[in-house]
């Protein structure tokens, strides 16, 4: 039996959607969550959480919407579908490990390695690139700093720190987004994507899919409002790093995940299972990409 949601008092049902603190999530969804564009029957409303915090909380089908990871993604592929929009993928650029001037690859690897999350995708990415690696779980806006104060060698940054690193004159010593770009057949590489729990109903599943697309290219050809919107998570970036970091994550591949973005996250999650960080009994060709046609 299909769970029913709670009503607000105009009778409209209430979804939660989870996602992350940052610009290009908050971009996503502003629209739909201001009531930009009107959402018959439903009212929309958002909770922000670190990746990683949204990841358990939907092991646990808290949300009936929320942001992951695709590394996550098989763990919770029981009761969530995939939506076949909001993706964020990397086009030749992605999470990457940095690290003070003068430290080599060598030493990085040598030594502890500050990451955001063992469920996060750019996690996987780091272990499928450079095999086992010692690292230690810090929230991803503290990194830059911990590399900064010397208490790790190197670490792993997501989200705007992706442009901000520049600014603190640290090297990259990997690219991982440009990496699977260069290992596959010069696919995007999956990091996040949009799920919808499956006890909401097929109807209901659809309904908030298309208003999550809708949102999407809303933003997209009114950006004005979500830019500005989206500033506010980017922990104090400029109005220019703000819109490059939207523009990065969100853009047509969000709209649609297209043919080789779906193969993309498929491939991911089947390396992952080589690599034994995700369960081997999942079958990639099962994922649901609820809105593609």
């Amino acid at each position: 039996m299909d769970v029913v949601l709670p009503l607000d008092e105009d009778g409209n049902k209430i979804v939660r959607i989870g996602h992350s603190p940052d610009p290009d999530d908050a971009f996503m969804f502003h629209a739909m969550t201001t009531g930009a564009f009107p959402t018959p029957g439903y009212r929309f409303v958002h909770e922000l959480q670190d990746i990683e915090t949204l990841n358990h909380r939907a092991m646990n089908q808290d949300l009936e919407v929320s942001a992951v990871s695709i590394h996550a993604y098989p763990e919770i592929a029981e009761h969530y579908a995939l939506m076949n929009c909001g993706a964020s993928m990397g086009e030749g650029y992605g999470p990457m490990v940095v690290t003070m001037s003068g430290v080599t690859e060598e030493e990085a690897r040598s030594n502890v390695i500050a990451v955001p999350g063992l469920k996060t995708s750019a996690y996987l990415g780091l272990r499928l690139a450079w095999g086992d690696c010692e690292v230690a779980v810090v929230p991803f806006d503290e990194i830059i700093p911990r590399i900064l104060d010397g208490t790790y060698k190197s670490g792993l940054i997501i989200h705007e720190g992706q442009l901000t690193y520049v600014d603190h004159d640290l090297d990259v010593l990997i690219d991982l987004g440009k990496w699977w770009n260069g290992r596959t057949e010069n696919w995007p590489m999956p990091l996040g994507g949009n799920v919808v729990r499956r006890d909401l109903g097929q109807s209901v599943m659809e309904d908030i899919t298309l208003y999550t697309k809708m949102s999407i290219e809303y933003a997209l050809k009114s950006p004005e409002d979500a830019l500005e919107f989206a500033k506010e998570w980017g922990r104090g970036i400029d109005d220019d790093t703000n819109k490059e970091f939207v523009g990065m994550y969100v853009n047509d591949r969000t709209i649609d995940y297209e043919e080789e973005g779906r193969a993309s996250v498929r491939q991911f999650i089947v390396e992952g299972q080589e690599l034994g960080l995700i369960q081997a009994d999942f079958d990639v060709q099962d994922i649901d990409f609820i809105g593609a046609v």
